[in-house]
């Protein structure tokens, strides 16, 4: 049976723990504050920070994907259908116009599948964050509140020089570099032979054929 004496550590300088606990703090007096003085100071965001969503309504379609791809289901989106007279056609067209665009915020969890899925380019992040509210209610922001913060969306990246290329220039060099096909030149019909003198002008009927 072992003994737990022999198990034990030997005890420590008595005060030992106060000692390094004042060497921290010493430390820490030591160095220059970085706390900052928000709100009279304003914090310095990285460039893809998740603030509110912001919504860019002409570009809407209303094809539901952003409502149907959230996990919290905090998209509510209302339509009518109106009739677009097109000069040359048979009857008019249809088109999609956006009666409501709803955002609760109180239920929205910043995943940014929204702004993944849509496939025109109708919702984008904004930096923005202050915008509490003392009733929860005041938290749900419709179409205009939302076009709002399109004014504080902040101008798309540059392209990295050495990353990979767009795709849209992709495709605009490769067709710019096919040479462009000739005209196809009309070709000339086939010259029938005429036929020999005192023959009935089928082959091999000339006036050498045997009989």
């Amino acid at each position: 049976m072992v003994d737990m004496s022999e198990r034990s550590e030997p005890a420590g300088v008595p005060g030992s723990g106060l000692v390094k606990g004042l060497a921290v703090t010493l430390k820490t007096m030591t160095k220059r504050s970085t706390t900052q003085q928000y709100p009279d100071v304003a914090p310095e965001l990285p460039p893809r920070s998740r603030g509110v969503i912001a919504l860019l309504e002409e570009n809407c379609t209303v094809c539901m994907l952003c409502s149907r791809e959230c996990p919290d289901w905090c998209i509510y989106i209302d339509s009518h259908k109106e009739e677009v007279a097109v000069p040359g056609a048979a009857r008019p067209r249809q088109r999609n116009v956006l009666d409501r665009f709803d955002i609760d915020f109180s239920l929205c969890m910043y995943c940014g599948i929204c702004i993944e899925v849509c496939p025109f380019d109708a919702l984008y992040w904004s930096p923005e964050f202050e915008y509490a509210e003392y009733d929860i209610k005041d938290l749900l922001h419709d179409k205009d509140h939302l076009g709002e913060w399109m004014a504080t969306v902040p101008p798309p990246p540059a392209h990295d020089p050495h990353g990979e290329p767009a795709k849209e220039e992709t495709a605009a060099a490769r067709k710019a570099a096919v040479p462009a096909a000739p005209a196809a030149r009309p070709t000339a019909p086939p010259v029938r032979p005429e036929p020999a003198p005192g023959g009935t002008g089928e082959p091999g009927d000339g006036e050498g054929a045997s009989e």
